[in-house]
């Protein structure tokens, strides 16, 4: 089944890479990819590394603090960090500036994973949350290189995706593999799909562990004291199509109830900025843009927020928080940034990425979930017309945040005799991919 993957992978390689040559005409963030994703470019730390992955931004962010304790932890051990998305890239290069090296992680053919793994030399992988790659897993399980899936989680629909190809996923979770999974609901069903029931432990999410940096909220809050002090101001956060019409429907009705009322626009993608721009033009909403340097003025029913990794500086200016990508079919974005801050939350009811958490901020009253643009309107509303009660209802997911936190501590404590194995003993799982490495040379 794997031979038969590696070929297909083959086949559809020139498909994938000419449709990311189309993506690098209009979008300038895939240009100069190409060598990094082939395994021909890219760091080559000065020895052995810590490597971590997270496809794009909230897997990135997940990792944030993780990669914090890793560097107190193992100082003389320096951080790859490696992304699929450009938007991924981004705000690992914000998060982390100089402190650890960048890359896009390599697409999983054989010739590529094995150039990385040359030029990287990781002395432990930890791939964030669920990527399962067959060719890259194969090659670690090879090398002896320990491989920790953190955070892991998998969904019901998945499991039965991942039973139809039962054989191939058995042989790619059989080679020494550690998984921390969110919950025991999630750690349960990477058994069902073949991963060592030994080698599965319950960490948590690792996405409670973060921090929002002091700066950050600093910024917001200068922002809003210096141009909305005396405004009620709601936030809708990473917008995709279809999200924005509803959103600014939505905020018409608001300002019927606070006619002063500013929205804090923030499309989900760089590539729909101008798009966005056009739709607020059409429907002659007045407006200032964050790339043009402006600042909102009180004539101003909108700021578009047209840059990249503003996004926690502006949820701490705001009062209310919409966290899309929920009320179209995408799975919602994460809820936490704004929980962290104590902010009150309105989200549409497609939360399949992390349904769990969506629930845990819906019970303890942080999260309302909304159907409609009226129902934003009034739901937005009602908290905009009760400070007090907004505050509270926020805390109260700030509060739920606080409680969920100790992936990090519990992940590292994982980690850790991997980097430090007796003298005598081999690294856990290294026996396993030694023996698959014997079996697959004869």
């Amino acid at each position: 089944m794997r031979l038969l993957y590696v070929l297909l992978v083959y086949l559809l390689a020139p498909v994938v890479i000419a449709m990311e040559a189309w993506k690098a005409l209009w979008n300038p963030e895939y240009r100069g990819r190409l060598g990094q994703r082939m395994g021909l470019e890219g760091p080559e730390p000065p020895g052995p590394c810590l490597w971590v992955h997270g496809v794009s931004v909230g897997e990135v962010q997940a990792a944030a603090a993780l990669v914090r304790e890793l560097r107190e932890s193992f100082p003389g051990l320096p951080v790859v960090v490696t992304t699929v998305t450009p938007t991924g890239a981004q705000h690992a290069r914000t998060l982390f500036g100089d402190t650890v090296s960048h890359c896009y992680l390599p697409y999983d053919l054989p010739g590529a994973v094995n150039r990385f793994l040359d030029r990287v030399r990781p002395r432990v992988a930890i791939i964030m949350e669920t990527e399962i790659w067959p060719t890259l897993y194969h090659s670690l399980g090879r090398r002896g290189i320990p491989l920790v899936i953190a955070s892991a989680r998998v969904s019901t629909r998945s499991v039965d995706r991942y039973r139809r190809l039962a054989s191939l996923f058995r042989a790619t979770l059989s080679h020494g593999i550690l998984i921390g999974a969110q919950t025991a609901a999630d750690a349960e069903r990477f058994r069902i799909i073949g991963a060592a029931p030994d080698r599965v432990r319950v960490i948590g999410n690792l996405k409670f562990d973060m921090e929002i940096p002091a700066a950050a909220i600093e910024a917001g809050r200068a922002f809003r004291a210096r141009v909305a002090a005396a405004r009620p101001v709601w936030i809708a956060g990473s917008t995709h199509e279809g999200e924005e019409d509803i959103v600014l429907a939505a905020h018409a009705g608001v300002r019927e109830r606070h006619p002063d009322a500013l929205l804090i626009l923030v499309p989900r993608h760089p590539q729909r900025f101008e798009s966005v721009r056009a739709l607020l033009r059409r429907r002659g909403v007045p407006h200032a843009l964050r790339s043009a340097g402006e600042e909102p003025e009180p004539r101003h029913a909108v700021f578009l927020l047209d840059t990249l990794g503003e996004l926690q500086t502006f949820y701490a200016a705001a009062d209310v928080a919409f966290v899309a990508g929920s009320l179209v079919p995408i799975g919602g974005h994460s809820l936490l940034e704004p929980a962290v801050l104590g902010l009150p939350m309105l989200s549409g009811p497609h939360n399949h990425n992390a349904q769990d958490v969506a629930d845990l901020f819906e019970q303890c009253g942080a999260l309302r979930v909304v159907r409609s643009r009226d129902d934003l309107a009034q739901k937005a509303g009602e908290w905009l017309a009760d400070p007090v009660r907004a505050r509270a209802d926020g805390e109260r997911g700030r509060q739920a945040v606080a409680q969920s936190r100790g992936a990090v501590s519990r992940l590292v404590a994982m980690v850790a005799p991997l980097l430090s194995p007796p003298a005598s003993a081999p690294v856990p799982g290294e026996r396993q991919a030694a023996s698959s490495a014997s079996s697959g040379s004869r």
